[in-house]
Order: structure tokens, then sequence, then C-alpha cells
């Protein structure tokens, strides 16, 4: 099975890798890992201790320590593959754990929200809603703290194994992201509810769409970033494969920090005819242009259906001739 590799010849170019993608990342952990309380006690009584949030830059080179050790100690030997199989589980700690801890930040908010609605100007209830808001503060930057040390485990991943990190069916937005990953169900839940935010980033909505043996990445590239020229601001939308076609372009977003939106199969509901109902939802959420690459009867029907919307995708073939595979 070939998959794409970015070309990292040794550690320097990781290294170099990392730091031109971390360049901004400092200040994107300052942030997250700033707080707006003057500390918080755990414990209870004359055992409680008072602490704060972890140093931000520590807690930065730790997270790159722990992806690049795995694929350092494995490198070279008989366990090399089984590197970023370990590799994307501990990144899939940090994205379950921060999951996790945004479910207990909504729990709290909804108490803040339970306070408000009943304040009767006690002094009893306003402590309980200083304390409230005060839990709420400290979940809510917690949160961000566990989903920005994510956000830069996947990178590290990203820049170890030579294509990003994702989780399956997980959309990966937080308030410090600068690039959203946003799984096509919320993606679709959130445009039928007229939301726009998070699960519906604003911009044009661009289609890619490729077949599985596709390992050249360069005219991939090539056509996203000339994409990108034109629509500055776009939304990638894939048909969310994990390899070949897809993969690629859903590493040129990672690595562009473009919004991406990966639009797969629901093949349990539609069974055989899973992957044509999803390119009839495409057509529906009325795409401003496409790339398509060549692939299976399934693209071919995708372009086909965007045509029928008055959307003339850029075709590209898979062994480099004329692109009329899908007349």
């Amino acid at each position: 099975m070939v998959q794409f590799k970015r070309t990292i010849r040794d550690f320097a170019d990781i290294a170099a890798l990392i730091a031109e993608e971390t360049a901004t990342t400092s200040n994107s952990f300052t942030a997250a890992f700033a707080t707006n309380l003057d500390g918080f006690r755990m414990g209870r009584d004359e055992s409680a201790i008072s602490t704060d949030m972890p140093d931000d830059t520590q807690a930065q080179r730790a997270v790159e320590l722990i992806i690049a050790t795995i694929f350092d100690v494995l490198r070279d030997t008989r366990l090399e593959p089984a590197a970023e199989r370990l590799a994307w589980g501990v990144v899939h700690s940090f994205h379950r754990v921060s999951d996790q801890w945004a479910g207990i930040a909504d729990k709290a908010a909804r108490e803040v929200q339970d306070l408000l609605k009943s304040v009767d100007g006690s002094e009893i209830h306003a402590v309980e809603l200083e304390a409230a808001h005060d839990a709420l503060t400290i979940f809510d930057e917690a949160t961000d703290a566990l989903a920005c040390m994510r956000d830069h485990a996947a990178l590290a991943y990203a820049a170890e194994a030579g294509r990003p990190w994702s989780a399956p069916k997980a959309t990966l937005v937080s308030s410090k992201r600068t690039q959203a990953v946003i799984e096509g169900s919320d993606y679709l839940a959130a445009r039928r509810q007229r939301r726009i935010g998070q699960h519906h980033p604003e911009g044009p909505l661009v289609v890619f769409s490729g077949g599985s043996q596709w390992s050249d990445p360069k005219p991939i590239w090539k056509a996203l970033t000339e994409m990108k020229a034109v629509r500055p601001t776009m939304v990638l939308l894939t048909t969310a494969q994990s390899k070949g076609a897809d993969a690629v372009a859903e590493a040129w977003a990672a690595r562009t920090k473009t919004p991406l939106v990966k639009l797969g199969i629901d093949r349990a509901r539609w069974g055989n005819r899973a992957g044509f109902v999803r390119n009839d939802q495409i057509a529906r959420l009325q795409p401003v242009d496409g790339i398509v690459a060549e692939g299976s009867g399934i693209q071919a029907q995708l372009v086909r259906v965007l045509r029928s919307v008055g959307v003339q995708p850029l075709l590209l073939s898979l062994y480099g001739g004329a692109a009329d595979w899908a007349a």
C-alpha cells in the first residue's frame, strides 16, 4: 500500500519542519495557558494547595518530546513500522481527554445558566453563583489548554509521519486553532440549523475528491495552491478517504491552515448507494468550485453531479495524460 510521505531526510529536516510550523504556535500556547484567575485551590481545608496553569513553554516542549521520542527510539529498528501507530494513539489520547474536559466545561456552563435563572438576591445564592462561575472559568481554560496540546501533538505527528493526524468521526476545533477539521455530519447539522461558527466556517466551499491509488502529491498540491490563490478564504471539502488523493489534499490543508470538512459515506445507512448519496449531499451544499482526481466511478459520478449544478471541476489524470476520464 503506497501512502504519501513528505520528504524528510534526517533529524535536521524534522527539526526545521517543526520549527517552521511552530513559529506561531508559541503565541497559541501563551494564549491557551493564560488564566483569568489568581489561583485555584486543590483539596479541602488545611490540605488544600494553590495551583496555577502549567508553564506554556514547558507544555509545548513536552508535547513535542513525547511524539518525537516514539519515532526516534524505534527508527531504524524492526519496530519502526509501529512508530506511526503508537504516535497516532498518543495524539488520540490528547484528543479524547480534551473532548472529555470540554464536556465537563459544558456541564459547568449549564449550572451557571440554571443559577442565573433562579436569582433571588440572597447572599447564599451569590456565593453559589460566584463559585459556579469560577468553576466554569477553570474548566474553560483547562479545555483550551488541553485542546492546544492536542493540536500541537497532531502537528508534531504530521512533521514526523509526513501526513496529517486525523481521528475517525471527529471534529477538531478549539478557540485557539488556526485550522479547523470538521466532521461532515457536524458540518451538515450546523448548516441545517443555520449556525455559522466552529462547525460551519465561513468561506467559499471547494470540493476535492480522488482515488485511493494516488501517491504523487505534486499535481494535487499544485492545483489546490492555485485554487487558494484565487479563493484565499476557501473551505476545502474532501470525501474523507484515509489514503490516496484525499489524504494528500488533507495534508495540504494542514500545511496551509485551510479549514477542512471531511464528508465521508454512511454505508451502514445507504449500502452500496452510499457514495452516490454523499455526492448528492455535496451538490446541495452549493460548492463554488471543485478539483477531482481520477479514481473510481464515484469520482466520475461526482463530476457529473457537480456539472449539473453549474460547477466545472478541474480534472486531474492519474497517469498524467489528458484529463478527459470523466467525459
